[in-house]
């Protein structure tokens, strides 16, 4: 007897989980298109420094730069207002993308 109290209190207390406040509407609405990739193509082979990042937002439009380093894991959520840098070992920007 006690067996299906504990069944119906679990049930109970996962369809509690599956219950959350919907998000407010007013939220604001992420920048479409913020950041043009294709601008900044032309810089693949430079350097990776400040001045070439701070180059890199000037061409893209993009609010924010992220670099990645060799060998790192980043998250793969879309931001269209980021511009994604990658460089290898000697500092050399291989990639250039938004998102």
């Amino acid at each position: 007897m006690k067996l299906p109290i504990i069944a119906i209190a679990a049930l109970a207390s996962l369809s509690a989980c599956s219950q959350g406040t919907p998000p407010p509407e007013d939220l604001p609405a992420m920048p479409e298109g913020t950041c043009n990739g294709d601008a900044a193509q032309s810089m693949v082979g430079s350097k990776a420094s400040a001045e070439v990042g701070t180059q890199l937002l000037k061409l893209t439009g993009a609010r924010t730069l992220r670099w990645v380093p060799p060998r790192s894991a980043v998250t793969m959520d879309y931001r269209a207002d980021r511009l994604t840098v990658s460089y290898d070992d000697n500092y050399t920007i291989v990639r250039i993308s938004c998102g």
